[in-house]
């Protein structure tokens, strides 16, 4: 690869790093191609983009972002895969539950709601993150809680006031 072919790939990879509010860093080396297939369908499936990147290309384009990297510089060691997703808790849950027929893939790193996590031992807490969704459906349940309540206390209050005037309008005749 030259040097145009690389500063190509290094502006592609920061464009996507700009594109993609969330992205995972993996190791699927030593899967088998059946394995591998599997995952990425799976990926694919919940519209997860996966590819294997150079190191020191991923690198560089995370140095030249807006966003701060660097402390994901330390996992660009072995083979690294990037999975690009829109919905930060995605690709944990995928790999969380392809883990329950295979070893791998091991998070090195991710970057997920601006935030930062090193280790494999992240893809527990990285599934548990709510999405903006389900965050926003949370609130809008919280807030038509309240307005629910007070609108059947009024409706059953309502009757019963109805009730109560009815009465005294006969006892009145």
């Amino acid at each position: 690869m030259n040097r145009e072919d690389k500063n190509q790939v290094i502006a592609d990879l920061k464009g996507k790093l700009e594109e993609n509010p969330h992205f995972y860093l993996t190791d699927i080396s030593e899967m088998t191609v059946e394995d591998s297939n599997k995952l990425r369908g799976a990926f694919h499936e919940q519209g997860i983009r996966i590819e294997v990147v150079k190191n020191t290309l991923l690198k560089k384009a995370m140095e030249s972002a807006e966003a701060d990297y660097s402390p994901l510089y330390d996992v660009l060691k072995g083979n690294t895969s990037i999975m690009f997703t829109e919905v930060g808790n995605v690709p944990a849950k995928v790999i969380e539950k392809f883990r329950k027929s295979n070893e791998k893939p091991i998070l090195k790193g991710a970057y997920v709601e601006e935030s930062v996590y090193i280790g494999d031992d992240q893809v527990k807490v990285l599934s548990s993150i709510k999405s903006k969704d389900e965050l926003i459906g949370d609130i809008i349940g919280l807030l038509q809680s309240p307005a629910k309540n007070v609108i059947s206390g009024l409706k059953g209050s309502g009757s019963k006031l109805s009730g109560i005037l009815k009465t005294l309008s006969e006892k009145a005749n």
